[in-house]
């Protein structure tokens, strides 16, 4: 049986390189597209210099390839309305040229108050937020794809973390990265629940989808579960138990801070749009999941809090083994 090649748009990010890795260890060829030349990287990913913003590249990178990985985003929220569509019509092309199969991290931002607190796949989708309205116009474009024979995975998930997610609010609201863990923030209320994703169960996840192979529709939706944080504070309580420092000192985040910042720091104002998600319970339903593959991957929460933190230098092990 001929090697199959797969192409991960956003191999340098947290989801995005965490598929590639478990795509090799699986035997995939694996080839990366990156506007800077990666020539030096000895990781087994064939790097390919172009940009997702340029649909010639995407379509030449994915020549040959029965997956494409869509895990691509403008770093920081930079022109995020601007990018993320042209992008995604790019990789539509490219799919629609080579015949594969596209993956995608799907989100909870698709969905509006009116669908909570436990979503099912077949939710309605009728965000308040702008970026939630451009997440669900992403997978309407996908599923009118999927129509013309572009076949499409979406798994949607939590709030990730993960050993190399940088860029998450467990790695810039709850600790942060690179420093040692002082205290633990809070974004939402006390009482209220939140769902996380740990990257590596995400990516586990997606691959054991992609390998049901014929036994998925031509346009797929799938929820996990995660790690659900009953109260919002058993995350604070996996970090303090990480850091042996089992009365942890939690802290609200200053929401108000982000208000003063939002007109100047892009970041800050993409949080602040996404508030509403900590101020009620949003629980995504993995029953569609759990029926197709028998059960959800799923790493204990202790493992893999100690595992993030380890792989964002916040443990004293962390930080020795970096000098």
């Amino acid at each position: 049986m001929a090697q199959q090649l797969a192409l991960v748009l956003g191999a340098t990010g947290g989801i995005g390189g965490e598929v590639a890795r478990k795509l090799l260890v699986r035997g995939w060829r694996v080839r990366a597209l990156n506007r800077k030349a990666m020539v030096d990287r000895n990781d087994g990913i064939e790097w390919v210099q172009g940009d997702a913003m340029q649909r010639a590249d995407v379509v030449q990178a994915a020549q040959g390839a029965t997956l494409i990985v869509h895990a691509v985003n403008p770093p920081g929220y930079q022109r995020w309305a601007e990018l993320v569509l042209p992008m995604l019509d790019n990789t539509i092309a490219a799919a629609r040229a080579s015949g594969a199969r596209i993956l995608l991290p799907g989100t909870v931002y698709n969905y509006g108050p009116d669908a909570f607190a436990h979503l099912d796949e077949s939710a309605p989708q009728q965000p308040l937020t702008r970026k939630g309205k451009i997440r669900v116009e992403l997978e309407r474009r996908l599923k009118a794809a999927s129509q013309q024979g572009v076949r499409t995975l979406i798994v949607r998930a939590g709030d990730f973390f993960g050993p190399q997610v940088g860029n998450s609010w467990f790695a810039q609201g709850l600790v942060k990265a690179g420093q040692p863990v002082r205290a633990v923030g809070r974004p939402g209320p006390e009482g209220v629940g939140h769902q996380w994703a740990y990257v590596p169960d995400v990516a586990e996840t997606m691959l054991r989808l992609v390998e049901c192979g014929d036994r998925l529709g031509a346009f797929e939706t799938f929820h996990m579960d995660g790690h659900w944080d009953k109260d919002g504070l058993q995350m604070a309580g996996a970090i303090g138990r990480a850091v042996d420092d089992p009365v942890i000192t939690v802290r609200p985040i200053p929401w108000w801070l982000f208000t003063l910042a939002s007109p100047f720091v892009t970041v800050f104002r993409e949080l602040r749009e996404m508030r509403y998600l900590w101020q009620q319970p949003v629980r995504m339903r993995n029953d569609k999941l759990v029926a197709l593959l028998g059960s959800e991957p799923h790493t204990p929460l202790d493992e893999a809090v100690r595992t993030t933190l380890q792989g964002l230098g916040c443990l004293p092990e962390a930080a020795l083994a970096a000098v």
